[in-house]
């Protein structure tokens, strides 16, 4: 006799079994679910969609910095200087080498200084306090920051600059130097002649250089250098210039120029591109941080910051009024050889002459700007935030900046508190690129301190 269940034990099973297949499909869906979440190229994918869209070519590679390393790649070259080793090493222990600064006000300031000292590797190549200062300061501290007027210069014979300078990095992708881009005879300055006149010292674009030849001249020259046949041969250095520059005649072979040069060569090959931001678009998708990608999202998204910062090293070919205060205007630190009638607070209108580029400033290159705490051309703001924080607000802080002087892109991004958190982080440390004083000599041929030689630096410095 067989026995069959009854109905309602046939229905307890049905039940059972749907109730097992809604569990399944249950768990399947979440773990998918979870799955997809915890996917790393979600966030990727939607960050490559938004620079693409940003990108001048549609392409991500567009800001994939040269390393520096194979210099025929290295774009913007001069072909007056073209790049080899040996310019390269001369120009990296001329730039740091105390032994050209022989013409000081002061007898006491005599191969006290160098170029880096108002551009020091730790502080990203620029200077360690609000000001650089080179003949006529003394003092380093640990990065520059302890560096001080001599009590023995008054504040008109110190080597000042009338705006905070700017890193000597990335300069590959610079062709017009200074703030104002007074400096190269090709680029924005095409059509700049008559203001070419203006001094003796703009009158070095007639030369037809590229900016960083034109302007090194120029800086030579200001802060108060000097390079010589004698000097070469007395520090060390004949053989290298003779090996670098073999086509100038003997008799121009050791000069102020072929120094310019050297330190041309030197500065294109300083690129920041083991930064985190670089490793990840070439393809290492956990170099940034998810929150350094939130913001590299505001940074060519919705903050709009690309619109001016478009190039490779994140700078671009443009000046505009963002009605910020000059460097005579600050409370936190002194300041010499500056006021309102120093044309260096005039922008790009300073060396032009023109009404309708006052107060127009350089788009500068944002990497590696997290330890030099002090940002725009007159030091008004000392954190990333404060930089971010003035862009979101977009209200001017200089009254002696016409409204109708101030870019017409400059307004509120009305940016959450967490965005500018997120997008201060991506500039802080996505941008930063930890090894740049790889970029430094290991000595200089005069075995002189470096980058300063006055007795208190060497202190600091332990030289001594």
């Amino acid at each position: 006799m067989k026995i069959f269940p009854s109905k309602p034990s046939l229905r307890r099973k049905t039940i059972f079994l749907q109730f097992l297949t809604f569990l399944l499909v249950t768990y399947i869906f979440s773990t998918c679910a979870r799955e997809e979440a915890k996917d790393p190229t979600s966030a990727d994918d939607q960050l490559i969609k938004t620079i693409k869209a940003a990108a001048p070519n549609g392409d991500i590679r567009d800001f994939i910095l040269v390393s520096g390393e194979n210099l025929s790649e290295i774009p913007n070259q001069d072909p007056k200087n073209i790049l080899n080793p040996t310019k390269v090493k001369l120009g990296r222990m001329l730039f740091h080498e105390p032994g050209i600064s022989v013409l000081p006000n002061k007898q006491e300031g005599m191969n006290g200084f160098s170029c880096a000292s108002c551009h020091i590797a730790s502080k990203s190549f620029t200077a360690g306090r609000i000001q650089g200062v080179a003949d006529g300061a003394i003092g380093f501290g640990s990065s520059g920051e302890g560096r001080s007027k001599n009590p023995n210069y008054t504040g008109d014979e110190v080597d000042a600059q009338g705006a905070r300078p700017l890193p000597t990095i990335n300069l590959a992708y610079v062709r017009n130097a200074l703030w104002a881009g007074s400096f190269g005879s090709f680029s924005l300055n095409t059509g700049t002649e008559s203001a070419w006149h203006q001094d003796t010292l703009t009158e070095v674009n007639f030369k037809y250089f590229e900016g960083l030849e034109a302007n090194n001249i120029r800086a030579l020259q200001v802060h108060r250098m000097m390079m010589n046949k004698t000097i070469a041969e007395n520090y060390g250095y004949k053989a290298l210039f003779d090996e670098a520059f073999p086509e100038f005649p003997d008799s121009t072979r050791y000069s102020l120029t072929t120094t310019s040069f050297a330190i041309a060569a030197y500065f294109r090959t300083i690129t920041t591109h083991e930064a985190p931001f670089q490793k990840w678009l070439k393809g290492d998708v956990n170099a940034m941080t998810e929150q350094q990608k939130k913001g590299a999202g505001l940074f060519f998204g919705k903050a709009g910051c690309v619109r001016c910062h478009n190039s490779p090293s994140l700078n671009s070919f443009n000046f505009f009024a963002l009605g910020v205060y000059d460097l005579y205007q600050n409370k936190v630190g002194e300041v010499f050889r500056t006021g309102p009638n120093d044309k260096r607070v005039k922008g790009r209108g300073g060396f032009t002459g023109k009404d309708e580029d006052l107060y127009k400033f350089k788009v500068p290159q944002l990497y590696n700007l997290k330890p030099v705490g002090f940002y725009f051309h007159g030091a008004s703001k000392l954190t990333l935030r404060e930089v971010v924080e003035y862009f979101n607000a977009g209200i001017p802080e200089n009254p002696l900046v016409s409204p109708s002087r101030i870019a017409a892109f400059f307004k509120p991004l009305n940016l959450t508190s967490q965005e500018v958190t997120d997008l201060t982080e991506f500039l802080e440390n996505g941008l930063y690129d930890p090894t740049l004083e790889k970029y430094l000599p290991d000595h200089v041929l005069s075995f002189m301190c470096f980058p300063n030689n006055d007795p208190i630096s060497r202190k600091d410095l332990n030289c001594n």
